[in-house]
C-alpha cells in the first residue's frame, strides 16, 4: 500500500462486525456520541462467523445447565464459584438488552431471544451423584434459587418428553432452571449495528486489515484492503483500536507487534450439528438439555439437544461433533494455523499440545465418526430419533486460546481471553464460549483497561444502562429481584 493513497481519520477502529464489535460500538457511542467510529467487515455482511445463528448453539449461557462450569473435585464436592461468575455477567448482559429494548435500539425481545428452560440431564449412578451434588452446592445461591432436581422419570417426562419416550432401565437425573433462553446473535449484531449506522459510526463491507502500524503518539494506521474494489484501499487513522474478528483477531494482534500479544497462540476446533426441522418433532420440545461430556473428551464437546428460535422458525439442534480445520474462521484460510507460529509461541503450543493429548485423540475420534455413529449418540438423548429428519450442519470455528505459563510452560484456555496494550490504544478478544453470552460485561472490562481516565464520567451513564454496575446480584437478594424481574418481563423470559 503507497503512501499516496488515501487516510482517513476516525477515534476508533473496530475489526469485525459481530456481536463484541457491535457491542462494544453500541456502549462508545452511548458514552461518547462525539467520537467517530469505523467498523471493518471483510465479509459482505454483519455477524456472518462466530455470531451467526448457526454457527453457534444460541445458548444464553449462565450455568444454569452448563456442567462444565462446575467440576467436582476429588474429595466429591462441586463449587459454584465459576459458575456464580458466569450467571453474573449474563445478568449484565440481559440488562444492557433490556434498557436497549426499553430505548428503541433493539426491536422487539423475541426477534433475538426467547425463554428455553435450561436443563442438565445425566445417566449412571455416578453422574447422578455427581448432579445431585452439584444441585446441593447451587440451591443456596440466589442465582440459583429456581433450580429444581430430580430422577422422577415422569417429572423429567414433563420437561423434556423426547428424551424419556423409549428410554431404557438405569438412573437418570436432571435439574430444571424455567429462566433459560435461546440467543440468535446474528439478528442481535444486525440490529445493534443497522442502528448506529448513520450515527457516529459508518460499517463497511469488504474490508480487510493488512497491517496495523503504531505510531509514535500511540495512535495506530490501519491499513485496509477493499476485496471488492482496490482501488478503494486506504489507510484510516485511528486512536484506539479493537480486534474483535472472531477467530481471526489473533493473526491481526500479532500483526500490531504489541508486546502484550507474545506467547499467545491458537488451536482451531470445528463443530458439526445435527439438525431437524420437522414441526411434528420441535414442537415436543422446548429446552436446552445439556449432558456430561465423555471422559477425556474437552468441555466444548458436552453434548446438549437445543430447541432454537432462527428468524421465528423453531428447530432443535443436537451436538456438536467435533472436528479439525486448520483455518481460524469458518471462511478462512487452511494457512491460518501455520501462518500464526511464531518463536515466541512455538514452545507455549508445544507444551499446551503435550498436555492435551486427550483433545487430539478425541477430535480424531470425532473426524472418523460414521452417520450411524452419530446418530447412536443423539439417541442418548433422544431415543426414538429418526435417522431421516435429521441433516447434518457446519458450525463456526472456535479458536482455543493456547498461552505461556509459568510452571506448564504452555496452556490450553477453553474461555475468552482480552489482551490489551500498556498505554490502553489497542484491544483484543481471543478464544471462544461464553463470549457471546457475556459481551457486555467483556467489553466494561476492556472500557476500563483501555480509558480507565474516562470511567468516572460514565459511570453514571453506565449506571443507567446496567443498574447492578459494580455490584453482584447474588450477594443483594432484594436488588437481584428487582433487577432480574424487570429484566425477565421486558425480554420475555420466564
Amino acid at each position: 500500500m503507497t503512501s499516496s493513497q488515501p487516510t482517513e481519520t476516525v477515534d476508533v477502529v473496530l475489526v469485525g462486525a459481530g456481536i463484541m464489535s457491535a457491542t462494544l460500538a453500541t456502549l462508545l457511542s452511548d458514552l461518547q456520541p462525539d467520537w467517530s467510529m469505523t467498523v471493518l467487515e471483510r465479509l459482505n455482511a454483519a455477524g456472518l462467523e462466530s455470531s451467526n445463528a448457526w454457527n453457534n448453539a444460541g445458548t444464553g449461557h449462565s450455568a444454569l445447565c452448563e456442567l462444565n462450569y462446575a467440576p467436582q473435585a476429588a474429595d466429591g464436592t462441586v463449587s459454584a464459584k465459576k459458575a456464580l461468575n458466569i450467571n453474573e455477567q449474563f445478568q449484565v448482559t440481559r440488562q444492557l438488552w433490556s434498557s436497549l429494548v426499553e430505548n428503541g435500539t433493539l426491536e422487539s425481545p423475541g426477534t433475538f431471544i426467547n425463554p428455553v428452560p435450561h436443563i442438565s440431564m445425566v445417566f449412571g449412578e455416578d453422574h447422578a451423584d455427581y448432579l445431585r451434588a452439584r444441585y446441593d452446592a447451587f440451591k443456596p445461591h440466589k442465582l440459583f434459587e429456581r433450580m429444581e432436581f430430580t430422577e422422577n422419570r415422569d417429572q423429567i417426562a414433563e420437561w423434556a418428553p423426547l428424551t424419556m419416550h423409549g428410554r431404557g432401565a438405569g438412573r437418570v437425573a436432571a435439574t430444571f432452571a424455567p429462566e433459560g433462553t435461546d440467543v440468535d446473535f446474528g439478528a442481535l449484531t444486525n440490529q445493534l449495528l443497522t442502528h448506529l449506522t448513520g450515527r457516529n459510526v459508518t460499517v463497511r463491507y469488504g474490508q480487510e486489515v493488512t497491517t496495523l502500524k503504531r505510531q509514535s503518539d500511540g495512535s495506530w494506521n490501519v491499513s485496509v484492503e477493499d476485496r471488492l474494489n482496490s482501488d478503494n484501499n486506504r489507510v484510516i487513522h485511528a486512536r484506539f483500536v479493537f480486534l474483535g474478528a472472531g477467530g481471526g483477531a489473533l493473526s491481526l494482534l500479532q500483526k500490531s507487534g504489541i508486546r502484550e500479544a507474545k506467547g499467545f497462540g491458537g488451536f482451531p476446533v470445528s463443530g458439526l450439528f445435527l439438525r431437524n426441522t420437522d414441526p411434528t418433532v420441535t414442537s415436543q420440545h422446548n429446552a436446552k438439555v445439556y449432558g456430561q461430556a465423555s471422559v477425556g473428551a474437552p468441555p466444548m464437546s458436552v453434548p446438549h439437544l437445543d430447541t432454537r428460535y432462527v428468524h421465528g422458525e423453531r428447530t432443535l439442534m443436537f451436538g456438536p461433533y467435533g472436528g479439525f480445520k486448520p483455518n481460524f474462521l469458518k471462511h478462512g484460510s487452511l494457512l491460518d494455523l501455520p501462518k500464526s507460529v511464531r518463536a515466541h509461541n512455538l514452545y507455549p503450543m508445544t507444551r499446551a499440545g503435550l498436555a492435551n493429548l486427550d483433545l487430539v485423540k478425541y477430535l480424531v475420534g470425532e473426524l472418523t465418526k460414521t452417520r450411524s455413529q452419530r446418530m447412536d449418540a443423539l439417541r442418548e438423548y433422544y431415543p426414538t430419533a429418526e435417522e431421516s429428519q435429521w441433516e447434518l450442519i457446519e458450525a463456526g470455528q472456535r479458536v482455543q486460546v493456547m498461552k505461556s505459563d509459568r510452571q506448564k510452560g504452555g496452556v490450553l484456555q477453553f474461555g475468552t481471553e482480552l489482551v490489551t496494550s500498556a498505554d490502553g490504544s489497542i484491544g483484543a478478544l481471543l478464544g471462544a464460549s461464553p463470549g457471546a453470552s457475556t459481551a457486555v460485561p467483556i467489553m466494561l472490562n476492556l472500557l476500563s483497561r483501555c480509558f480507565p481516565a474516562k470511567m468516572s464520567e460514565w459511570e453514571p451513564r453506565i449506571k443507567e444502562l446496567i443498574p447492578s454496575y459494580g455490584k453482584k446480584l447474588n450477594e443483594n437478594p432484594q436488588l437481584a429481584d428487582e433487577i432480574m424481574g424487570h429484566t425477565a418481563q421486558v425480554l420475555g423470559i420466564k
